[in-house]
């Protein structure tokens, strides 16, 4: 039980580390780094118990092969351009960091129970981001759109992060979607989905971030369809008319990716046209430095191309990859996507149509993938560890969980190698047909 809380306190502390803003006196430690110590150091004095799957991990090949990407990234900077090393260091270090929690809560050797008590933590944690982002949308009131009354939640301070905060409460509805859908006899469960659903729709409204309006219709149709067609196309004809119950802010902010010019014509609005000047921007940078221009140089080259965007980000993971990290970076990014998405293919196909909970937690992590992926085409959260972070804890436990499923009898018999015997001994004392069914187990030592 205690390593189970330790294992919760990073997925707890992880999306709320602003509010956690401690200097640690240590160049390049932060708090986050800290705490990541002390759990990997528990699970690794714990002993083999903590180990039980001995397969090589599904996503460590391309995680060490974004790895490898990044860190020559790092040096191409180094040698073209140089900076404050230790600040590109650090910036190295913490792109590093956070898909490490794949590693450790992969090994976390729950149980079945303990694994899935895990994963709803991670729920219930995005579900408290979306409430602290529905009390600010209540304290900015939904009236007429406002660009600086946009809702952050615990991912900034001002409305600067509205979007990072929109995508990952658009990653996680698919799990709570899913989970409404696909429970059949678990009505408790079910209901708190729905609760998560409706809080995550709201927060996502709060935050006024158009792409995950359209990431969360996308990921909902996608499950209402694998769920039920006849379903999916009742629904999407209710919700027509529902679009007039949405607040004027929400239709408003929608409506505003189109304007009107002088004379009439249709033009898209000054935060959408920028993306694609800065794309355009970022192809002609990576025409011109076929290798990247380095990691974390991206802002001091942009206004060699585009003036007018000078020290901008690249709003696209997709393309500040290629810009900074040339053609075998975004190769290891989409290698990455496409292994998590697969994975979560396998999962699907592991369980049997009898388990409710594999299935919906299997489905909605695929489009979890998927919207994690969309996430990233307009906007650049990848690298964030309070938005992604948990995605990568989630990857870990979801393997762990689905391994356990596809081998019981392998891991029981793991777990009771890892018994200590004096509590072997405790169940035989208690149980004496268990010590008869099994005497060399369950004998005194």
């Amino acid at each position: 039980m205690w390593m189970r809380l330790l294992l919760a306190v990073p997925l707890l502390f992880m999306p709320n580390m602003l509010h956690f803003s401690v200097d640690t006196g240590i160049p390049g430690l932060n708090l986050a780094n800290i705490i990541f110590i002390v759990v990997l150091a528990a699970l690794l004095m714990a002993g083999r118990r903590y180990a039980p799957l001995k397969q090589v991990g599904y996503l460590t090949p391309p995680l060490l092969t974004l790895f490898f990407a990044l860190t020559l990234s790092f040096l191409v900077a180094q040698a073209t351009l140089q900076r404050d090393f230790m600040e590109d260091f650090t910036y190295l270090k913490n792109l590093l960091f956070y898909p490490l929690l794949y590693f450790v809560y992969r090994r976390c050797g729950q149980d079945l129970k303990g694994t899935r008590q895990l994963i709803i933590f991670v729920m219930i944690v995005a579900a408290l981001a979306g409430l602290e982002a529905i009390r600010e949308g209540l304290d900015y009131g939904f009236g007429n759109y406002n660009e600086s009354r946009r809702a952050s939640g615990p991912f900034g301070v001002d409305y600067s992060t509205a979007n990072r905060a929109g995508v990952f409460y658009a990653m996680f509805l698919p799990m709570f979607i899913a989970m409404a859908l696909f429970f059949r006899k678990q009505n408790f469960w079910r209901l708190a989905a729905i609760g998560g659903c409706g809080i995550m729709v709201v927060a996502i409204m709060a935050t006024y971030s158009r792409q995950s309006y359209l990431i969360a219709l996308v990921a909902f149709a996608l499950l209402l369809v694998r769920r039920n067609v006849v379903l999916a196309i009742a629904i999407s004809v209710l919700m027509i008319p529902a679009i007039s119950f949405l607040p004027e802010s929400v239709t408003q902010r929608v409506a505003e990716t189109e304007q009107q010019d002088a004379v009439g014509e249709e033009k898209l609005d000054v935060s959408t046209a920028s993306r694609f000047e800065i794309w355009g921007g970022a192809m002609e940078m990576w025409s011109e430095h076929p290798l990247g221009v380095g990691l974390n140089r991206f802002k001091q080259y942009i206004g060699n191309y585009v003036p007018r965007y000078a020290g901008y980000d690249a709003h696209s993971i997709y393309f500040l990859m290629l810009a900074e990290c040339g053609p075998l970076g975004l190769l290891a990014l989409l290698f990455l996507l496409g292994r998590v998405l697969w994975m979560g293919i396998r999962f699907t196909r592991s369980v049997p149509a009898s388990d409710a909970e594999g299935k919906a937690l299997s489905l909605g992590f695929i489009l979890l993938t998927v919207s994690t992926a969309l996430g990233n085409v307009y906007g650049s959260p990848f690298f964030e560890g309070a938005v992604m972070a948990n995605f990568w804890a989630l990857c870990g436990l979801m393997e762990h969980y689905f391994a356990l499923k596809s081998a019981p009898a392998t891991t029981t018999a793991a777990f009771a190698d890892a018994m200590p015997a004096s509590a072997a001994s405790s169940i035989g004392q208690r149980f004496p047909l268990a010590a008869r069914l099994s005497p060399g187990k369950y004998r005194s030592k």
